[in-house]
């Protein structure tokens, strides 16, 4: 994306982590199941898919997980101060954050080009015409 000048700084909300992003995410994402509804309190969470090396995060870390339904195990990384998560992973893909970009300084980059779940999208929002979207997890 043209203007976006890295690395960008990322923080949670009261700045106890805070991080680079060094180089551009691989994809951005936004899933509607009823799990990242929760999560976002919104319509949606976004996500997107950054590789390790290409994001440095400074500050205490606390673990959360869960079983989601496409069967991966959802691995949570977040903020023990105030609770804002900062990314998710699945231990089967240690090369690959799903870091949460709002957090981000420069939220420019939070152009979704999939949308998952679809089957438990909220029926008000409307997906932009030729997003690829799919009606659960599609790996």
């Amino acid at each position: 994306m043209q203007g976006i000048q890295y690395p960008i700084s990322g923080a949670c909300q009261c700045g106890q982590i805070t991080y680079q992003l060094l180089e551009p995410p691989l994809r951005v994402i936004a899933c509607h199941c009823r799990e990242c509804q929760k999560l976002s309190t919104s319509a949606f969470s976004l996500t997107a898919l950054v590789k390790v090396e290409a994001i440095r995060f400074q500050g205490p870390l606390q673990h959360w997980q869960r079983l989601a339904d496409s069967g991966n195990t959802n691995c949570a990384e977040f903020c023990p101060g105030c609770g804002n998560r900062i990314y998710h992973f699945n231990p089967e893909q240690p090369d690959i954050i799903k870091l949460k970009p709002s957090t981000l300084a420069d939220t420019r980059i939070i152009q979704p080009t999939l949308h998952v779940w679809v089957s438990e999208k909220q029926d008000w929002f409307e997906i932009p015409a030729g997003v690829e979207q799919h009606p659960t997890q599609p790996w």
